[in-house]
């Protein structure tokens, strides 16, 4: 993989830039010396995410949620549409804004990509795949959803987004492109955030077995968000409209995944098991062989540098709350 890429120079909308992925996004686009306007409701960002850019002359934070109308004067040099609730316990608890997020939210969005001239990046997800029947998955299977299952505010959420994202592309001629993210994990995660890592982490540092669900069988495979972040602005760069998988390939069970947590902390816990949630996929693995060819990306952080660094970090959450 090539050096990283630099965004041209100009303003860019941030929405959901308070979230995980987000404020790591405004991040690396001020590193550039682009100027930030972030957008978020605070449903499940945080402000702690955003602290550090509050100094930052080029950073702008408007705290709305983008369902309901606001006014943005001035060029955009492009979009970064990341907002949503993005974990089963958040989505669970905001099934309506979720949904709400996904089409109110995202057609707002896009009519301003529309109004600006400017490209415009969206967030998909590997939940619009749901249980799988493929695997490991590529970009042209449609999926395998149960659109009223306590899962489908999120995944329709998404596979609506994707296609609004295809008729704002095709009748307006707006310049957007659609990444599909699998598991992604490091600092900024919230403690709470119920998804697997923060939730081994936690547990680990309490002196708690690790819950796992089901048998702990079903796999995911891990991106450190450093690599998705690269992914994503060379997925911004690239003029290709249809979506692109960015996730790491190296897939392990759950159970797995929790012995290496349990190696990592040192800590004398178990492991107990409880009923595997509704829909719950028994696999998760992109085929990434589209992010490669067309934007010569490939994760580059291994699975235990990043745990490393990413235990590190919720061991300083747990030591401060």
């Amino acid at each position: 993989m090539s050096s990283e890429l630099k965004v041209p120079t100009g303003r860019y909308l941030v929405t959901g830039g308070a979230g995980f992925i987000g404020s790591h996004l405004c991040e690396r686009l001020l590193a550039q010396d682009a100027e930030v306007v972030c957008v978020d409701n605070f449903i499940t960002g945080s402000h702690e995410n955003v602290r550090p850019f509050l100094g930052n002359p080029k950073f702008t934070l408007i705290e709305h949620d983008i369902v309901a109308p606001f006014d943005l004067p001035g060029g955009l040099a492009g979009i970064f549409h990341f907002a949503s609730p993005a974990s089963p316990v958040d989505y669970a608890k905001f099934p309506i804004e979720t949904l709400h997020v996904g089409a109110l939210g995202s057609d707002r969005i896009l009519r301003i990509a529309a109004e600006k001239k400017c490209p415009i990046i969206v967030a998909s997800t590997s939940e619009v795949y749901g249980d799988p029947l493929e695997h490991p998955q590529q970009e042209s299977y449609w999926g395998n959803v149960n659109t009223i299952g306590p899962r489908g505010c999120y995944d329709e959420s998404k596979r609506y987004l994707e296609a609004l994202t295809m008729a704002y592309h095709r009748t307006k001629g707006v310049r957007t492109r659609i990444i599909r993210i699998f598991n992604t994990f490091g600092p900024r995660m919230r403690t709470n955030d119920g998804r697997v890592v923060p939730n081994f982490c936690i547990q680990a540092l309490a002196g708690q077995d690790l819950t796992v669900y089901g048998d702990g069988k079903q796999t995911r495979s891990f991106c450190y968000v450093s690599d998705l972040v690269e992914g994503i602005f060379r997925a911004f760069l690239c003029e290709h409209s249809e979506p692109i998988n960015l996730g790491n390939p190296n897939e392990l069970s759950i159970v797995e995944f929790a012995r290496r947590i349990i190696d990592l902390s040192g800590a004398k816990v178990g492991l107990t098991y409880r009923p595997l949630p509704q829909d719950d996929p028994k696999t998760r693995k992109p085929d990434i062989s589209k992010a490669e060819r067309l934007l010569e990306w490939k994760p580059k952080v291994e699975l235990g540098e990043g745990l490393a660094w990413t235990f590190e970090y919720f061991r300083d959450q747990y030591q401060a709350s």
